[in-house]
């Protein structure tokens, strides 16, 4: 499992990355940072990002539309035995300190910007932030990775 500076340096080698950060959302704190910031202050660009983070994360609406989901899904698996493991799987029910957002993604007309949770066995507020050019970056590609990488990172 990396840590969070094997973490940044693979997120830089997708196609198109300007700067990463691991960045805790409930202080703004920046873990880790590479790359380029906007404005060459990383601790505004973590704070702002942070903010983004922790309006996303904190939506009592995304979290409504997941309780429906989740009820649903209990419904199903208490009526169709094959499917419970399939189901709670995909919904991620029952994990310990799991966000209603998966991941965030701003689009400017020059970059995208994609916001991260990552899972951890303790209660944090941790997300990998990417930063990509448009016009060299693949959107589909980079959430695969960051993906990849939220769920390898090993937070210590």
């Amino acid at each position: 499992m990396p840590g969070i500076d094997e973490c940044l340096l693979e997120a830089m080698t997708v196609n198109g990355a300007r700067g990463a950060a691991v960045i805790e959302w409930t202080s703004g704190l920046a873990l880790g940072m590479v790359g380029e910031t906007r404005d060459d202050d990383p601790e505004t660009t973590a704070a702002e990002t942070a903010e983004l983070a922790r309006l996303a994360a904190e939506q009592t609406a995304f979290a409504a539309f997941v309780e429906k989901q989740d009820k649903n899904t209990a419904t199903n698996t208490a009526t169709d035995p094959d499917t419970a493991e399939v189901a709670e799987a995909d919904t991620g029910a029952g994990a310990a300190g799991d966000s209603p957002v998966e991941d965030v993604i701003v689009t400017t007309r020059t970059c995208y910007h994609l916001l991260r949770f990552v899972d951890t066995a303790f209660d944090s507020g941790v997300f990998l932030y990417l930063w990509l050019d448009r016009r060299e970056g693949n959107l589909a590609l980079a959430r695969i990775r960051l993906r990849d990488l939220a769920r390898r990172l090993a937070l210590v």
